[in-house]
């Protein structure tokens, strides 16, 4: 299925910076409001259901041309749902 990118950030960051802004997001998900996102000129705005997908990845990105180079490590976290998606499967997670 297509893509199709409704709004993209990326800058670095202080790591309590990426921490207010995951407060925001937890804060409104918590409420059961909308999550509005707004740079540079840019602005979505979405509504989680009450049951969204969550998705959390944990990558290592490595150079085809030079494995034996260090790689780029990540952490994704993705809420995701079908429009007009109400519900969602459940599942066990653990964050330390």
């Amino acid at each position: 299925m297509p893509e199709e990118v409704l709004f993209k950030f990326e800058r670095q960051m202080e790591r309590n910076e990426i921490a207010d802004y995951l407060r925001t997001v937890a804060d409104s998900l918590e409420s059961g409001g909308p999550i509005s996102l707004e740079a540079g000129g840019d602005s979505v705005t979405m509504t989680p259901p009450a049951r969204p997908t969550f998705e959390i990845k944990a990558e290592r990105e490595t150079s085809s041309s030079a494995p034996d180079k260090p790689g780029e490590l990540g952490l994704e976290f993705e809420l995701e749902w079908k429009e007009g998606d109400h519900e969602s499967d459940t599942g066990e997670l653990s964050i330390e």
